[in-house]
């Protein structure tokens, strides 16, 4: 890792892209709690470590908690499964606990994993899955151009979050709070309420 990048950890992106916030709060402010859907999340990486022993998969070999890292980028972290083929693929498998997500986070971890891979083994690698526990099915993803792009700057934003000195806003009214372990924390009601009150003092009429 070049001494001038801080390490940025794979699962990161996946935080930021699901709100900067809560990534700001685990990152730099070391705070987290639990809720049902992270105990959950928890437990099914738990579990794909525990089967680490079995090694192949229809004539693939498989490792399992991969550490992986990007000088490049100066990524960090581990590939929850990866399957090496015969051919020379490698392909990218990341575990999650529940359904299909309407959001982008789970495919840019899967892609700063890819873009790990690819510098440490010296090979292209175009497509990896999200495995869904709850369905037990997996979802290919394509590293695309734009999805690679889209990548590298959320490692980027990242990186640049010590230096604004301010935490990120929360999102407000957004149904992704409902499902954040963080909400206690965060408060992005009562602070959303508050933008709302000085916003409605600067422009009050009646001044």
């Amino acid at each position: 890792m070049t001494d001038d990048l801080e390490p940025v950890n794979v699962s990161a992106l996946n935080q930021y892209a699901y709100c900067p916030r809560r990534c700001a709060l685990i990152y730099l402010e070391n705070e987290f709690a639990e809720n049902r859907h992270t105990a959950s999340g928890n437990a099914e990486h738990a579990r794909v470590d525990r089967v680490a022993h079995a090694s192949n998969r229809e004539g693939a070999r498989v490792e399992y908690a991969l550490p992986i890292w990007s000088e490049r980028l100066g990524l960090i972290g581990k590939g929850d499964v990866v399957e090496f083929w015969p051919d020379g693929t490698i392909y990218p498998v990341e575990y999650k606990h529940g359904v299909k997500k309407q959001h982008d986070n789970d495919d840019l971890q899967l892609a700063a994993q890819a873009l790990c891979l690819e510098e440490m083994f010296g090979r292209p690698i175009l497509r990896g899955a999200i495995f869904h526990a709850r369905s037990k099915r997996r979802r290919e993803v394509m590293f695309t151009s734009q999805l690679r792009a889209a990548t590298e700057q959320t490692v980027a934003s990242i990186r640049q979050m010590p230096m604004a000195q301010t935490m990120p806003p929360p999102l407000i009214n957004d149904t992704r709070c409902r499902e954040c372990s963080l909400i206690d924390l965060c408060q992005p009601q009562a602070l959303g309420n508050l933008k709302r009150l000085r916003r409605e003092d600067l422009f009050d009429p009646n001044r």
